[in-house]
């Protein structure tokens, strides 16, 4: 038997039986049926990464004689009994029968390629492994000479959608792009890490926060831009969760744990910035776990604790109510009402937004129908997530509401967020243009705070632009001509490829002229008509054939 002497494997085939025997560490390491045993390759090639294998077979055809041999020299991965891929290098070489001058034995060493193991395979980043070893070194130094430091985790913004939308290539390129544009900003000598899935990590020394920010803001502007990708423009945000020790922590568990809180309140809090660890926002974290388990049980008890709320959306020109938008509001179980901001992220996360989706659709729905005994233009605005999209269920679902509430397609307005949009362009106008042609409206909404141009609007699958109050706040200004002139353009378009425009965040009267008169909004939905209500209290206060303006 082949002794291990080293920490490399060796392997000796008799080609005229199939028979081989191994070194007993490649035993221990992989799985394989014993030292000695028939027919190697029906138990090597089903280790060997499929992206490896033809490499493999090629590299060891076996020679037509002596003189055409080159012998075998390949590296591939190879999966151990961890599950783990590891790459090594196999170096083998035929021996001839003298008398034949053919191959009669095969003999070679496979070697573990250490220093490859320790970089991530797509990107050529060291792993999290190594990223890990940097923590500890950094630890050790400031437990010497106190010089103390940052752990920073970066996580792409919606990643899981471009995995979803194209596929893993797209995803990979995605994922390449983005280390080359956080490593090409970073202070000279830190080392950028490869974490799992869509993240990255760094760690260093001698900073505050200021420089941490400094940092993040250099790697936020670079992805500011779009890039282009197998032919597709693509565009995306990053998002930062930092931890400075010692004051953090002196442990890399602890530390490594609290940026990854820290990263998951920075997209909780809209994604695009960077969340810097402190003892409220671990408490916060903590908090939405606890959040988690709360809005499963409301779900498994029928929505309980889930209500509607609606704003009214107002005809610019005749201040007359034509209809309002749903707002999604949830008691706890304890009794607390808790912000939107807070669970409806929680809710898109987890998935949990199909089923509340289901409930908050028709219960909108059957509320249009009661009010259009009243109001017979009344309109429902509702909004949906991305995953409501996805469901392959929902446009059944939909039509199935309509039918059994008898309502009129016309009379429902589905929303989706600008950002949504433009991260799954092509999927998501194809799902729009199959909800237009049963007569459902479609509206973009928060215009103007993603990343889409007006030159998107020609190509949009929707009936109604809703412009953000970012656009809004300062337009009555003498100075701001700027603003009215964009919010102004912005319509005009938007009319004239038969577009409407609803300008929300309306909170004055001098805004509502100016918006009506000059700029030619068609609808008008904000706090000088009207906060969000309870269906009870917006029949009170609204179905009254007065006009709606509380200013």
């Amino acid at each position: 038997m082949i002794q291990r002497t080293t920490d490399d494997y060796y392997f000796a085939t008799d080609l005229e039986e199939n028979l081989v025997m191994v070194s007993a560490s490649m035993v221990n390491d992989f799985e394989l049926p014993g030292e000695c045993f028939y027919d190697m390759d029906k138990y090597w090639a089903p280790l060997i990464h499929p992206d490896d294998l033809d490499g493999f077979y090629e590299s060891k055809k076996m020679p037509e004689s002596r003189k055409t041999n080159i012998g075998h020299d390949y590296e591939y991965r190879i999966r151990n009994r961890k599950g783990d891929y590891v790459w090594v290098r196999c170096r083998g070489q035929y021996a001839f029968d003298t008398r034949t001058d053919k191959p009669f034995l095969f003999l070679g060493c496979i070697r573990k390629l250490a220093q490859r193991n320790h970089a991530d395979e797509l990107t050529g980043l060291l792993n999290k492994y190594q990223f890990e070893h940097a923590v500890k070194v950094a630890l050790n130094r400031y437990r010497v000479d106190g010089i103390g430091g940052a752990l920073m985790v970066f996580g792409i913004d919606n990643f899981k959608i471009v995995n979803e939308t194209y596929n893993r290539h797209y995803g990979d390129e995605v994922l390449k792009l983005a280390s080359r544009m956080i490593s090409d900003v970073l202070p000279a000598g830190v080392m950028l890490y490869k974490m799992d899935g869509d993240e990255f990590a760094l760690v260093i020394q001698d900073v505050d926060t200021e420089k941490v920010e400094d940092i993040y803001g250099s790697i936020q502007k670079s992805f500011a831009r779009p890039h282009n990708i197998d032919g597709k423009q693509f565009f995306c945000t990053i998002s930062c969760g930092t931890v400075l020790f010692p004051q953090a922590g002196k442990d890399y568990l602890v530390l490594h744990k609290h940026a990854e809180a820290a990263l998951d309140l920075a997209k909780k809090d809209g994604k695009n910035k960077n969340c810097i660890f402190s003892k409220e926002n671990y408490n916060r974290w903590i908090r939405s776990l606890s959040m988690r388990d709360d809005l499963r049980v409301s779900i498994e008890r029928g929505c309980e604790g889930f209500s509607l709320f609606y704003q009214p959306q107002v005809s610019a020109q005749e201040n007359k109510i034509i209809g309002a938008e749903a707002l999604l509001r949830w008691r706890n179980p304890k009794g607390r009402m808790v912000s939107p901001m807070e669970f409806i992220r929680i809710l898109e996360e987890t998935k949990m937004i199909i089923p509340v989706g289901h409930w908050i659709f028709e219960t909108a729905v059957k509320q249009c129908k009661e009010w259009q005994k009243i109001n017979p233009g009344m309109s429902i605005s509702i909004n949906l997530s991305y995953e409501q999209i996805k469901d392959a269920s929902f446009k059944d679902f939909v039509m199935d509401c309509l039918k059994r509430y008898e309502i009129a397609p016309e009379q429902i307005v589905l929303e989706l967020t600008e950002s949504t949009i433009v991260s799954d362009w092509s999927n998501i106008n194809r799902q729009f243009d199959d909800f237009r042609k049963l007569g459902i409206r479609i509206a973009m909404d928060d215009f103007g705070t993603g990343y889409s141009s007006l030159a998107y609007l020609k190509n949009l699958s929707c009936d109604i632009v809703k412009i953000d109050r970012a656009f809004v706040t300062h337009i009555t200004e003498k100075d701001n001509a700027f603003d009215r002139r964009l919010v102004g353009v912005t319509v005009d378009l938007c009319h004239s490829v038969n577009i409407k425009c609803c300008i929300e965040g309306v909170e004055t009267e001098e805004e509502y002229a100016l918006l009506r008169d000059i700029c030619h909004a068609d609808s008008i939905q904000g706090y000088l008509f009207g906060r969000p209500e309870s269906p009870e209290n917006f029949e009170a206060k609204y179905f009254n054939g007065e006009s709606v303006s509380e200013g």
